[in-house]
């Protein structure tokens, strides 16, 4: 069973996504990883959310430019979103905006710009919880 899924918008994000991965495999978590567009592949990513969300615990959504990725999947989910903005032309602060300015209703943690590291260090301590619960 994974407990995290780690979804990019585009496979040029892919050095982000290494960072994620990297802690979730030292902390021995559980992952897939998987390149999935809101705006390119809108029906794959309401498939892929429909078919594994009872399986994730947390999603890490790795989007740049109007990284509309974590809201969607936000919107989409009740599990927890970790949104990382990716930086870019506008040195990822568009990304960063677009994901801490989600409306009331559709939340999105978000971590600083390229920092994949502590998406996945908060996704850790998240399942740290969710286990000190049972």
């Amino acid at each position: 069973m994974s407990k995290v899924s780690v979804i990019l918008g585009s496979e040029r994000d892919m050095h982000v996504a290494e960072r994620v991965v990297n802690v979730l495999e030292r902390e021995q978590i559980s992952y897939e990883l998987r390149v999935i567009s809101a705006h390119r592949q809108p029906e794959e990513l309401d498939r892929y959310l429909r078919e594994r969300s009872d399986e994730i615990s947390v999603f890490i959504a790795i989007a740049g430019l109007s990284a509309a990725l974590p809201g969607v999947i936000a919107s989409k989910t009740n599990k927890v979103v970790i949104g990382v903005p990716v930086s870019g032309p506008l040195l990822g602060l568009d990304a960063l905006l677009s994901m801490v300015q989600m409306p009331s209703g559709v939340p999105v943690a978000v971590v600083g710009i390229d920092n994949g590291e502590n998406a996945a260090i908060l996704a850790a301590k998240i399942l740290k919880l969710k286990e000190e619960k049972k």
